[in-house]
């Protein structure tokens, strides 16, 4: 069984920082995706950013480019979200999910998902 354990998630005021972690266990994985999701109340969810473990090449959406970057560790199969700058728009649950390699940041789907942190930014 596949599991993802988000940690790292919490209350920060607007212009601060946070870094999420996400470890995946139950499973030896040698080539796969890794990516962020978030989900505001009320809004669709929406990916936030990708690592590729062969490689290492990262995607990002474009609203969170500079400010949010993804890194992995492939020792340790665990993936970060390190978030800086926040921005109150950014609060959001954000889930880890893991799923088959890519070639384009369009042909990844999540095979599975972490159960969320949620990332609160205060004004």
């Amino acid at each position: 069984q596949v599991q993802l354990v988000e940690a790292g998630g919490g209350t920060v005021q607007a212009g601060g920082s946070l870094r999420l972690s996400c470890a995946v266990s139950g499973r030896t994985f040698s080539r796969y995706t890794m990516a962020w999701f978030r989900q505001a109340p009320g809004k669709e969810r929406e990916f936030v950013a990708a690592v590729s473990r062969s490689g290492g090449k990262t995607y990002s959406a474009d609203s969170v480019k500079g400010r949010i970057a993804i890194s992995g560790d492939n020792d340790r199969n665990t993936v970060y979200l390190s978030m800086n700058s926040l921005k109150p728009e950014d609060t959001a649950a954000y889930y880890c999910t893991i799923g088959d390699p890519i070639v384009h940041l369009s042909d990844y789907k999540p095979d599975y998902w972490g159960q969320g942190t949620q990332v609160t930014v205060s004004s």
